[in-house]
């Protein structure tokens, strides 16, 4: 097999992103939309919510595995980050159906005679095999039942080339036009996903002062969702560096600046 191409790295890279940020999606479509920074699952993490965080994500992969257009759901809060699964899931969804149509062979048939007559019947393990992807008709969901995560998996797999154990001949190679037109579907959807939940590299100027030094404060997210502060004095910033660089904050290190600028306006009021 050869090496996959950087466009469907790429593209596979976008869509375990998605797959990897669609519980907080599904979980901001029921909260209201936090416009400040620190984003709220950071805050959360912050404020020393980690046991209620804990439980709520331990219910995210039940969720995620229902597909937001076959499943009810509570009047959103998030208008925005509904508005974004829904546009998600139906591009990834309509696009699996395209790949499969371009590049999946249908079900075998076998041959069989009874008393002298030819039948053709469907293999149904053929049919059924777990890494077909089967397309929604009038009776049944196909594929979809399965959410946003398979398909997510599936188009991973197609990018990539990936063998099928037991049915290597279940799938073609992408044309690089197909290959195309999937990282450019699989990188709007990430950008989708990313810019509701607040993680599309943005850069927010912070109200509070350094609580060490007093130098102003910018907050960056990344793709991924790790959220960074920097003290602009930097090197001259006088917080404690123990072995990270001196006036930036990432990851654990937030909850001891998150803390120290929350008792400083508690101290203001």
């Amino acid at each position: 097999m050869t090496a996959p191409t950087p466009t469907a790295v790429r593209a596979a890279a976008d869509l375990a992103a998605i797959r990897e940020q669609w519980g907080d999606l599904l979980a901001a479509i029921e909260e209201p939309p936090a416009a400040e920074w620190p984003p709220r699952e950071a805050r959360g993490f912050l404020d020393q919510l980690a046991a209620a965080d804990a439980d709520r994500h331990a219910a995210e992969p039940v969720i995620g595995r229902v597909p937001l257009t076959l499943r009810e759901h509570p009047a959103p809060l998030n208008l925005s980050a509904l508005t974004a699964a829904l546009d998600v899931e139906r591009d990834l969804f309509a696009f699996a159906d395209h790949v499969a149509s371009r590049v999946q062979r249908l079900p075998r048939a076998h041959r069989t005679e009874t008393h002298g007559r030819y039948r053709y019947p469907t293999d149904t393990a053929d049919r059924d095999h777990p890494a077909r992807w089967r397309y929604q008709t009038a009776a049944s969901p196909g594929s979809r039942v399965h959410g946003l995560h398979w398909a997510a998996v599936w188009l991973e797999g197609r990018a990539l080339n990936d063998a099928v154990p037991g049915a290597e001949d279940l799938c073609t190679p992408l044309p690089p036009l197909l290959l195309d037109q999937l990282a450019a579907t699989a990188r709007a959807a990430r950008r989708q996903v990313e810019r509701v939940l607040g993680r599309d590299g943005r850069t927010t100027d912070l109200p509070d002062p350094c609580p060490w030094c007093g130098g102003s404060l910018a907050a960056r997210t990344r793709a991924g969702g790790e959220p960074v502060v920097l003290c602009r004095s930097r090197g001259a910033c006088s917080a404690p560096a123990e072995g990270r660089t001196r006036g930036v904050w990432r990851g654990a290190e937030l909850a001891e600046l998150w803390g120290r600028l929350d008792g400083a306006r508690r101290a203001a009021a």
